[in-house]
């Protein structure tokens, strides 16, 4: 699942500092239309690790985010969004293809490989972004930034070597008509 491109560059666009701030607090809240640092609190998710998951990226992100608006306001700095922004239209395609998916196993793992897809995407722009920015403040953010989002990238993309095969035992279960646990 991608919610992002690889990079700002893949799309043709001129990184710029109100771009840079833009992106950044749009990417610390997962999906604008729809938080996905709060889907994993909702009844549909069932792992552990992954609720865990959504508490930490909650609160990191609030936090970044913050930080990113607060840096905004201090150098007079208007966030822009690009011309023909995708954002909006990928957080709808993953609300609603979370909405779709079952609770359990499944639901899970469609969760946490939209995390992997969406903080690989976040670790690129942060990329592009340290190397455009003309700003020494806002470089120092993206400084910032970066190491949290790899921690979040990494775990992530440890939950999701375990809520796939999770994922796969439940889709089996439930093709033979079996109830998503056993006794």
């Amino acid at each position: 699942m991608r919610v992002l491109a690889a990079s700002v560059s893949d799309c043709g666009l001129a990184m710029t500092d109100p771009l840079t701030v833009q992106l950044a607090t749009t990417s610390s809240t997962g999906v604008r239309t729809f938080s996905m640092a709060e889907a994993p609190n909702s009844s549909e998710a069932t792992s552990a690790s992954v609720k865990g998951f959504g508490r930490d990226m909650m609160r990191d992100h609030h936090s970044l985010r913050k930080a990113g608006q607060d840096l905004a306001k201090k150098l007079n700095i208007t966030p822009a969004p690009p011309a023909g922004d995708t954002l909006p239209a990928a957080g709808q395609r993953v609300a609603d293809m979370l909405n779709s998916t079952p609770k359990g196993a499944s639901w899970d793992k469609t969760y946490i490989d939209g995390e992997v897809a969406a903080h690989q995407a976040v670790a690129a722009l942060l990329q592009a972004a340290q190397t455009a920015a003309q700003d020494t403040s806002l470089k120092a953010l993206i400084t910032k930034a970066a190491p949290l989002i790899d921690a979040h990238l990494k775990k992530a993309q440890s939950i999701q070597s375990k809520v796939g095969s999770a994922a796969a035992a439940d889709s089996s279960r439930r093709a033979r008509g079996s109830p998503p646990f056993s006794l």
